[in-house]
């Protein structure tokens, strides 16, 4: 049995690195969003509509498998993904919208 003390040490030890780790995540998320947000901009200035399914389709095949490799459930990534595109293409849409001459919200069909 580990002394309590050991074990509150090594605790302590973990939770700094899992700290670090989520700063990183938010960090990196941050800089994807970034980049996504001149998508979307290019998009719209270029008249492309927010999804790119087959793009998705990609990115969901790649990140599976990237999972795979990497000893995660790739399940667990393919929500993840799925979580960010969704968000993604609301900032997109979102985008597409405020551009000079893009269809008001309540007269759409």
């Amino acid at each position: 049995m580990t002394d309590v003390p050991d074990a509150t040490e090594r605790l302590h030890r973990l939770r700094a690195s899992i700290d670090n780790l989520d700063a990183a995540l938010v960090h990196l998320l941050a800089e994807r969003f970034r980049c996504t947000q001149e998508v979307g901009e290019l998009k719209a200035s270029a008249g492309m509509p927010p999804a790119d399914p087959d793009r998705e389709a990609y990115q969901i095949k790649r990140l599976r498998a990237l999972a795979h490799e990497s000893g995660l459930d790739p399940h667990f990534a393919e929500k993840f993904l799925a979580l960010v595109i969704d968000e993604v293409i609301r900032n997109h849409e979102a985008i597409k919208r405020s551009r000079p001459g893009a269809p008001d919200q309540g007269h759409q069909a």
